[in-house]
């Protein structure tokens, strides 16, 4: 694809990390977000491509955070031609028998996070003719018991189509990529099944929406690895 200015949130690590160096490679510019301002400045160092990279510490479920980094964006690189609202976590817990009290900043980041990102970042991409790229989960379209994070990522799912239909006929592309199981920092400790994917295929899933041609607008895309049967 030709070379395009992509806002990644929350790339620090894990799948955002991974295709943000994919497209700084692919010759693309490339803006990351995170929380953590030493886990950025750590990954800021490793990937390289100072002329094309710029990280910013933000919070996706913070409004005011979220629209100052889609201004810097455009500012920095003078357009935006994909945001990809990849920040997101899963506290590890059920409803049944879990912490409540570390509920909300999941809720708040993983179903609130994306809305913020859209509604900052449509107007950008309406211009330039770009893309809104939703990380959703294979989590959003099974059910599995209490499961909170299940219930933010089938927002998520529905969100993506919300946004379709309002996008679709202002000329932006929206696509949903739904992860199966991957073997990122995103377990936080838990056990990782053994056919876990790395998380470079959903990057090149992700490049590959970003790669869609003008008139082309792929909607979905879900990656499960050989062996997860749900």
């Amino acid at each position: 694809m030709a070379s395009k200015t992509v806002l990644i949130t929350g790339a620090t690590s894990g799948i955002g990390a991974h295709t943000a160096r994919l497209l700084l490679d692919r010759g693309h510019r490339v803006v990351v977000t995170g929380r953590n301002e030493s886990k950025l400045k750590l990954f800021l160092e490793d990937a390289g491509h100072p002329d094309r990279l710029l990280g910013l510490v933000s919070d996706a479920a913070d409004w005011e955070a979220t629209e100052s980094v889609v201004t810097r964006t455009v500012e920095h690189f003078g357009a935006l031609d994909a945001a990809v609202a990849n920040a997101g976590f899963m506290t590890g817990d059920s409803i049944g028998d879990g912490d409540p009290t570390r509920w909300s900043s999941m809720v708040l980041t993983n179903v609130l996070g994306p809305a913020l990102l859209a509604h900052a970042a449509l107007p950008h991409l309406e211009a330039t003719g770009g893309r809104l790229v939703l990380l959703g989960s294979v989590a959003g379209l099974k059910n599995s018991p209490g499961n909170l994070y299940s219930a933010t990522k089938w927002a998520t799912t529905g969100l993506a189509e919300n946004l379709r239909l309002h996008a679709t006929t202002r000329g932006i592309g929206v696509t949903l990529v739904n992860p199966g199981m991957i073997d990122t920092p995103f377990w936080q400790g838990a056990d990782v099944p053994p056919f876990a994917l790395p998380p470079q295929p959903i990057a090149e899933a992700i490049c590959f929406a970003l790669d869609q041609p003008t008139g082309v607008d792929l909607n979905t895309l879900t990656i499960r690895p050989m062996g997860q049967p749900t």
